[in-house]
């Protein structure tokens, strides 16, 4: 079982940056493409962005393109979101999914805990 670990998150006003980051305990994590997903209080868990295990390859939710950059350092394990111009709707848990290719949280497999961003007007 992958075991994914997210850490970054804290509360920052409208306007501010943060950078999350996910650790992942893959022994192939190179050849897996992954996710960050964000599920806010009383809505379901959506997508944000996702990245091919190559990194050439990103794709992202229409409301955060230009605001937000999903990276990877395969030699680290480790994939990150940057997160620039910070609005308080971004306000949400932040999940690193692996083990899928989708833009739905059914094509994941493995799940970190979440890691928390706040971001007041």
């Amino acid at each position: 079982q992958v075991q994914l670990v997210e850490s970054g998150g804290g509360l920052v006003q409208a306007g501010d940056s943060l950078r999350l980051s996910c650790e992942s305990s893959e022994d192939t994590f190179s050849g897996t493409p992954m996710g960050w997903f964000r599920q806010a209080p009383g809505k379901e868990r959506e997508f944000v962005a996702r990245i091919s295990s190559s990194g050439i390859t990103t794709y992202y939710e229409d409301s955060v393109k230009g605001r937000f950059t999903i990276s990877r350092d395969n030699a680290k394990n480790f994939v990150y979101l940057q997160m620039n111009s910070l609005k308080p709707e971004d306000t949400a848990v932040y999940y690193c999914a692996a083990g899928g290719w989708g833009i739905s949280p059914r094509d994941y497999t493995s799940w970190g805990q979440g890691t928390q961003v706040t971001v007041s007007s």
